[in-house]
């Protein structure tokens, strides 16, 4: 049984222990308010950084597309212009024009366009394929994309130390800030945040979906088997064929003999010597041949650069005008929202 004494020294020490709790509440430290115009001052830092990672972004990308281009240029000269400037080649293409010409009746246009979208896609087999194999647009626009997110990541953690801004309010603001929005679903959606911390980022479906509806897009790097407007040469070189074909005088002969279609077809040869005739013009065809491809493909490789909807840079276009656009809207709506000083009334106003 406690005596009398010890019971006291029992309760002396329970109240000094209540006491150390209350002294001890009360020392932790009240919640830390950010002011708006702190706040405003780190939404214009996100967008600074956003800024930054698309630009050192567009350097990344730029730097790998030259490197293509200079792969394509190659295998365009080493392949594809000895190819098609071959007598063989031009033999097999007058073949071509007089099957096209045989189902196209009096048409001339139908004729030249098959022919074109015909040496478009040996352009591709032979050139754009082999170079996908080591450096690919599509996967460019990817990692374009990743790198952009990471860089983004990393300057924003630089942020919150710098107003003094609690690190979980800081990632409450990021959470408000739609980066990707192709909803509905709801999974079509994602903030700031979500890009930035998932892990990886593919897992993250609204990237998903925002990377599929780029590579799908008309005239992305995929589309281009589908483009028959590579070069004015081709076109040039399908009248030629045709017009050779029709002045042939053994196709008239020959048709009288056993029919227009199959002597049109058995012509051929008389075209093939014609091609064998002028290999002493093969080495001006070609000149021809590389200026135009390279200049098509010039402004064919602007595009792939440079547009916003389809090019190696149109995630990044996306996921920043996304960032920026909202806060821009954010800062524009506290503006107006703003309550308005009060003024002091002037001496006898």
């Amino acid at each position: 049984m406690l005596s009398w004494r010890s019971l006291g020294l029992v309760l002396l020490m329970v109240m000094l222990a209540g006491c150390a709790s209350r002294e001890h509440t009360s020392r932790q430290p009240p919640p830390i308010v950010v002011s708006e115009s702190t706040w405003r001052k780190v939404d214009s830092d996100i967008v600074a950084a956003s800024k930054e990672a698309t630009r050192q972004t567009t350097n990344y990308a730029r730097d790998v597309m030259l490197e293509w281009m200079g792969l394509v240029y190659r295998r365009t000269d080493t392949d594809y212009i000895p190819w098609f400037s071959g007598y063989w080649t031009q033999q097999w293409l007058t073949m071509k024009v007089a099957w096209y010409r045989l189902n196209a009746g009096e048409e001339k246009d139908p004729v030249v366009d098959r022919l074109a979208i015909y040496l478009q896609e040996q352009y591709h087999d032979r050139v754009l394929e082999p170079v996908a194999r080591e450096i690919d647009p599509d996967r460019v626009m990817e990692k374009a994309m990743k790198f952009y997110v990471w860089l983004l990541g990393e300057l924003l953690r630089k942020i919150p130390q710098r107003y003094g801004v609690p690190h979980d309010q800081f990632e409450r603001r990021l959470k408000g800030i739609p980066a990707i929005a192709l909803g509905p679903p709801s999974t079509h959606v994602a903030s700031v945040h979500q890009i930035i911390h998932s892990e990886p980022i593919d897992k993250l479906p609204a990237y998903g979906v925002l990377v599929a509806r780029i590579r799908t897009t008309s005239g992305s790097a995929r589309a281009w088997r589908s483009d028959a407007d590579i070069s004015p040469v081709v076109r040039r070189t399908s009248k030629r064929l045709m017009a050779e074909l029709a002045a042939s005088s053994a196709s008239s002969v020959i048709s009288m003999a056993v029919g227009r279609a199959v002597g049109s077809v058995i012509s051929l040869g008389v075209a093939g010597i014609g091609a064998m005739m002028r290999e002493d013009e093969r080495p001006e065809m070609e000149t021809l041949l590389r200026k135009s491809l390279n200049a098509a493909f010039r402004e064919k490789w602007a595009d792939l650069m440079w547009s916003p909807d389809t090019g190696v840079l149109a995630g990044v276009y996306y996921l920043s005008g996304q960032i920026e656009g909202n806060l821009a809207r954010k800062r524009t709506l506290s503006i107006q929202f703003e309550p308005m000083p009060r003024r002091t009334p002037m001496p006898g106003g």
